[in-house]
């Protein structure tokens, strides 16, 4: 099983989970979050004054597999974020020791779904 997680740009939202509809892989959580990369945030001048490192808005994506759909869903993401420019985002792939699903206390794989 693996855990990942996905900092994408907000306007590629709906286009990563038709990609992941696709696929066949609906179980996803997305939050909101802010964040900035090697690009540091953007600079802004307010009234003569030049405010660095401000944060981004950036969509995080959670979402738990079993081993066969490790590759779709980091595919599904690519192809529904990637614009080609600079902050497209990062996949982050981690093993998950274990899912528990809270109604009917399955485990593992079978409580992925």
């Amino acid at each position: 099983m693996k855990y990942i997680v996905s900092i994408i740009q907000p306007d590629r939202l709906e286009d990563v989970l038709k990609k992941l509809d696709e696929k066949e892989i609906h179980l996803v959580t997305v939050s909101n979050v802010l964040g900035r990369g090697r690009q540091k945030g953007i600079s802004e001048v307010y009234r003569s004054h030049k405010e660095v490192g401000s944060l981004l808005k950036k969509i995080k994506l959670e979402i738990a597999v079993n081993e066969d759909y490790v590759n779709k869903t980091i595919e599904a993401v690519t192809l529904g974020a990637r614009t080609g420019q600079i902050g497209d985002g990062k996949i982050f792939v981690l093993d998950l020791q274990d899912c528990i699903r809270i109604r009917t206390g399955e485990k593992g794989s079978m409580a992925i779904g």
